[in-house]
């Protein structure tokens, strides 16, 4: 049986975290592997949390956090069947791209599993980003042609595999493997857009 991929991504993320150490730099503006580590714990474990809890989590320091991190998430919601990599495949397929590629690793070869989820997922968030950017249309494109238009007018295409796209729609700009295309005030508009959530 294959595994999960938010398990297969939960257990790389947290060797190459306590690989690194809690003070590695990561895409995240400001946050250490230390501030993933707390994050994830965070969001698996409370509904709302504060800057004052993440300290306080990263306090306990970095090898309680991952052995926290690999005992896996409560289950209700985070590991049913059929909804677990919806709720935690992409959150930690991007927080291990943003710890990998802030620390000088390449891509991963792609991951049909993987690939198949974010194309799924970045439908919700380019839905969001298209009306980020009105009056310009949104296109995504993936390598074998398939392609996916979100908004009207003119548009602003990206193209990249689908796990790249996602990084792109997450805000992971500068780390994206994508190409931009389009009327120059379209490619400026989502250059230029907030594309937190």
């Amino acid at each position: 049986m294959t595994e999960p991929i938010d398990v297969r991504e939960r257990m790389e993320l947290c060797d190459l975290l306590l690989e690194l150490g809690p003070d590695a730099p990561t895409l995240c503006d400001g946050w250490t592997t230390a501030d993933i580590a707390a994050h994830l714990v965070l969001r698996e474990h409370y509904h709302r949390w504060s800057d004052a809890q993440r300290a306080a989590e990263k306090a306990k320091g970095l090898p309680a956090m991952v052995a926290r991190l690999r005992a896996g998430a409560p289950l209700i919601p985070w590991r049913l069947p059929r909804i677990r990599n919806v709720f935690n495949g992409l959150e930690y397929f991007i927080h291990h791209e943003d710890v990998r590629r802030a620390n000088g690793r390449e891509p991963r070869p792609p991951m049909a599993d993987l690939e198949a989820l974010s194309w799924r997922m970045t439908g919700f968030t380019a839905r969001r980003i298209a009306r980020k950017i009105r009056p310009h249309g949104l296109e995504l494109v993936r390598p074998g042609g398939e392609r996916r238009r979100y908004g009207t007018g003119d548009g602003v295409t990206i193209t990249g595999p689908a796990t790249e796209i996602g990084l792109y729609l997450s805000g992971r700009r500068s780390a994206a493997r994508v190409i931009l295309d389009g009327a120059p005030d379209a490619v400026a508009a989502i250059e230029h857009a907030n594309l937190s959530v």
